[in-house]
């Protein structure tokens, strides 16, 4: 881990009976912002010794679920809250903070000695993903001729996954439609061991899990089959999902704050040192780091107390401009 760019003042927390409680934060949710929170709860650790995170993975549903319930402070989501799950944090009077925290690219894999595989369309993906696929689609020879007339063995995200929602919805057109007989894990390290074992595999989780496992799996370059740009099958690659090429598999991913918890000195400590931290260490992790201007919008967020959500709703947005989005809030 790379020493600290930045430094911030940190209020000591007085030694009180209620040490535990003050200084405690809880944290849920997505597997694919989880490496990212982490790294950040590590960092923060060793300039606030008192600090006391627990961060747990149940996915962005089961997370969302805890957040409007007022189980944890932060909620870490793979994709904009739901207006679903708007409602329920209505219901139990739950207001929230919004804050993107880096760019993700969704990697479509398959197993290391896979030879036939070298790109796919985003027809392709449709047609092996789709409900109709269920119980039909069954073969690689099915998905382009000249692939072999092997079974076809599929992994992905369980369906509390905010991946799971966002992978549908660009690739299928609709948020959750998806053909059910794939193995399913919250757990990527789970598909990631499925995947790199199963020469038949294919399958799809955030980048970060395939740059950690890249000797154990081969990644496949998507294409967009968008003429106007003429760029043809493009990889999670840095540069290219910063730049929006790689369409339409790239995504923000966010943190979610209760209003109740932005409050508490230690809480206001942590989000203020995610955003002056998170950039550099979401590159540590394999992840997208947003532009400077967009950490600094969002702490303005944040300090302005800004509930409610500008990238959720129905549906995912798909090629969303974060800084943009931010920008115009901002006026």
């Amino acid at each position: 881990m790379k020493h600290l760019l930045c430094s911030i003042s940190l209020v000591a927390v007085l030694a009180t009976p209620g040490l535990a409680e003050v200084s405690q934060i809880k944290i849920d949710g997505s597997s694919t912002v989880f490496p990212i929170t982490e790294a950040v709860a590590e960092e923060f650790r060793s300039v606030n010794r008192e600090a006391r995170i627990t961060i747990g993975v149940s996915g962005t549903g089961g997370g969302f679920k805890k957040f409007c319930a007022g189980e944890i402070d932060i909620a870490n989501a793979s994709r904009p809250i739901k207006a679903s799950e708007v409602k329920q944090c209505v219901a139990k009077g739950v207001h929230y903070i919004e804050l993107p925290v880096a760019y993700d690219g969704i990697a479509v894999v398959v197993h290391p000695k896979n030879d036939w595989v070298n790109a796919l369309t985003v027809q392709e993906l449709k047609k092996i993903w789709e409900p109709e696929a269920q119980g039909q689609v069954m073969r690689w020879s099915q998905i382009r001729p000249g692939f072999p007339d092997r079974e076809i063995h599929l992994f992905g995200p369980g369906v509390d996954s905010g991946t799971f929602d966002y992978f549908t919805e660009a690739i299928v057109g609709k948020s959750a439609a998806s053909r059910g007989d794939f193995t399913a894990s919250e757990n990527d390290n789970v598909l990631v061991q499925g995947i790199s074992t199963d020469l038949n595999a294919l399958g799809f989780f955030g980048v970060a899990y395939y740059e950690f496992n890249k000797d154990r799996l081969k990644l496949v370059p998507i294409d967009d089959e968008n003429d106007a740009n003429g760029k043809g099958p493009i990889a999670p690659e840095y540069d290219k999902v910063l730049k929006g090429d790689y369409q339409p598999l790239s995504r923000p991913i966010f943190i979610y704050i209760r209003k109740e918890s932005a409050a508490r000195p230690v809480v206001k400590q942590f989000i203020r040192f995610y955003m002056e931290n998170g950039g550099f260490l979401s590159k540590d992790v394999g992840y997208i780091a947003l532009p400077e201007a967009a950490y600094r919008l969002a702490w303005t967020r944040f300090e302005k107390q800004k509930t409610g959500s500008i990238f959720g709703g129905e549906g995912a947005q798909i090629g969303v401009n974060v800084e943009a989005l931010l920008k115009k809030e901002g006026r």
